[in-house]
């Protein structure tokens, strides 16, 4: 008298589950690696701002292409400022990106900084920005010509004033 589960049938969905662990397996394995990857290319950015910038907030931002005739992508984030206060904003490119990370600090509808000087084509690391109001301040990330990227954006606090 044969068994009611016969060894193929019993060997074939141990082989099914160990696949379906192995692929789960992969897909944790490639977030831990790309969250790794982030955090040491905050950790680098942060470091590159100066020994004299304490680190505040990141700005994690991956963006794709801009579609032909449409304005590139920008990433917008809001924080609030402190008066008397000297800032740093820094931006680091993944070794990955296409594109070159540019970040710039608006207060309402007024640009106040940019690691991107459009009339020169100057390109900087980092800029300082001397807080003069308590406020909301607003941070855009992009990346020149529309190209995809990613990149890191750091606000560091430097001194009071």
């Amino acid at each position: 008298m044969r068994n009611r589960y016969s060894t193929d049938k019993i060997l074939s969905r141990m082989k099914r589950n160990i696949f379906f662990i192995f692929v789960i397996s992969l897909f944790a394995l490639s977030a831990s690696l790309q969250a790794q990857s982030t955090s040491q290319l905050v950790d680098l950015c942060a470091a590159s701002a100066g020994d004299d910038a304490t680190y505040l907030k990141d700005f994690v931002v991956e963006l794709e292409a801009a579609k032909p005739d449409e304005k590139p992508p920008v990433a917008k984030f809001s924080m609030v400022l402190s008066k008397s206060t000297l800032y740093r904003f820094t931006i680091c490119n993944s070794d990955a990106s296409a594109g070159k990370g540019v970040i710039q600090l608006f207060d309402e509808n007024r640009l106040l900084g940019s690691s991107f000087n459009a009339a020169t084509g100057q390109e900087y690391k980092s800029f300082n920005f001397q807080c003069n109001k308590t406020g909301v301040y607003h941070v855009f990330i992009s990346f020149q010509e529309g190209k995809a990227g990613s990149a890191v954006g750091i606000l560091s606090f430097i001194k009071k004033l």
